[in-house]
């Protein structure tokens, strides 16, 4: 009898892999080792449902661990921790939390995952102060809310997390104040972007602290304030979101290499340097579409993408996991905001490229038709060859037109061929040119 395919993680890139390998040979053995309780699990819902507008942490996830045992007979093993692994054996040491044992495999997929940045602030052990990156963490958020019912809340950090938590406890009556290092928030997203973001959420009552750095926190047992470096704000409950580090250590460990942004170095299949060793998802690196270069981009797509592929190819058909563009869109209150490959100009002649951007804003509908809003939309091109380099938009609709822009990136067209994109109209729905086409447009001309 053959080893199994083994999977380290049971999240987005494990589950997808494990489910897919089974599905493809129904009669091999896929052995799934997850160190905590929750599989499968829609992370990005979490604060939505600290917000209150999803039920209960079991909504959130996809497929429960005994789908996954009765319906798709993937040996899923929680409580299982792999503390090594031995390429040249092709075996991984596993802790179950009475023992260790060894189990041998033909192929094995790292997709340990990602674990948000604990900055060494003073006061991150207090209580009330938090990160949110897992299930337990956002229940955590939850349960002290309710029993503590706080009025002040520190958000530290501009990203996605920041945002959507300052939306999420803002709708739970807490006043919320916003610290940013940067000059602005949403910082990949670009300018215009933060600008109209920063605005709507000044608008929506949340204090915004733009280039002001943390410095920690104090209380006794429970968190009562923030620092700065010459101010003291009392608050009664602080998330800190400043970003995820892949989990690497378990695989440098055993020798798998890392690459330039410190996720785990795959190849266009997500192989690793380590014959029969895969890695995916959060914890591994992937080619963006633009630079050709290793990228990390630790989003459900690009980890659900890479799984699949790492699935289809352990049993037989090579898949490549894919090129990744970066692609991400957030809700901030009543604005929607996204954004797709490069929008900094640097970055963009790092990789060799010439850039030249417009910003334009456009109805989202035919201008007599109700309800539309202005969409206000970013594209980047290279002056060169006319090549779209990457684009943003943000607007009380329409954010998801950023998935048309994404496409034209990986199909790697200019900014005169998307113009001419035959994309659907009617007027509920958008213009006669669309606001993307519109930019596009523009851009055409400045390229020429």
């Amino acid at each position: 009898m053959s080893e199994p395919f083994v999977v380290i993680g049971g999240d987005a890139a494990g589950m997808s892999a494990a489910s897919k390998a089974k599905r493809d040979n129904p009669e091999l053995d896929v052995v799934v080792f997850e160190k905590g309780e929750w599989v499968s699990y829609a992370a990005c819902g979490m604060p939505y449902f600290v917000k209150g507008d999803v039920e209960s942490l079991d909504d959130l996830v996809k497929v429960t661990p005994e789908s996954f045992r009765e319906e798709r007979d993937v040996d899923l093993r929680t409580g299982h921790e792999v503390v090594g692994i031995d390429p040249e054996h092709r075996t991984v040491t596993v802790d179950d939390g009475d023992e260790t044992f060894e189990q041998p495999y033909a192929d094995l997929l790292v997709a340990t995952g990602a674990s948000a940045i604990v900055p060494p602030f003073d006061g991150m052990g207090l209580d009330g102060v938090f990160t949110i990156h897992d299930m337990d963490e956002a229940g955590a958020i939850d349960a002290f809310v309710a029993d503590h019912d706080p009025e002040t809340a520190a958000i530290v950090g501009g990203g996605y997390v920041g945002i959507e938590m300052a939306e999420a406890l803002a709708a739970r009556d807490v006043d919320v104040h916003l610290y940013e290092m940067l000059p602005h928030v949403l910082q990949p997203f670009g300018a215009a972007v933060a600008a109209r973001v920063e605005d709507h959420l000044v608008d929506q009552g949340v204090e915004l602290h733009l280039d002001t750095a943390v410095s920690g926190f104090s209380g006794e047992d429970v968190v009562e304030a923030v620092h700065l470096d010459d101010e003291v704000t009392p608050v009664d409950v602080a998330v800190v979101g400043v970003g995820v580090e892949p989990n690497v250590d378990l695989a440098v460990d055993a020798g798998i290499e890392t690459g330039p942004t410190g996720a785990i170095a795959t190849d266009e299949y997500g192989r690793t340097n380590h014959d029969h060793v895969y890695a995916a998802g959060d914890c591994a690196e992937a080619r963006h579409v633009v630079t050709g270069e290793p990228d990390h981009v630790p989003l459900a797509l690009t980890a659900n993408r890479a799984g699949r592929a790492i699935g289809q190819t352990v049993t037989g058909t090579p898949t490549s996991v894919g090129d990744v563009a970066g692609t991400a869109i957030v809700k901030a209150f009543e604005l929607g905001a996204a954004r797709t490959g490069i929008l900094d100009e640097e970055r963009a002649r790092d990789a060799g490229f010439d850039p030249v951007s417009v910003t334009i804003s456009a109805p989202t509908r035919a201008h007599y038709y109700p309800g539309g809003a202005e969409l206000t939309v970013t594209l980047l091109a290279d002056s060169d060859s006319g090549r779209l380099l990457g684009g943003s938009v943000v607007g009380g609709e329409g954010a998801k037109r950023i998935d048309t822009v994404a496409t034209a990136l990986h199909a790697e067209m200019t900014a005169s061929e998307l113009q001419y994109a035959d994309l659907a109209y009617a007027p509920p729905f958008g213009p006669v040119w669309d606001p993307v086409l519109t930019a596009a447009k523009v851009l055409d001309g400045k390229v020429d």
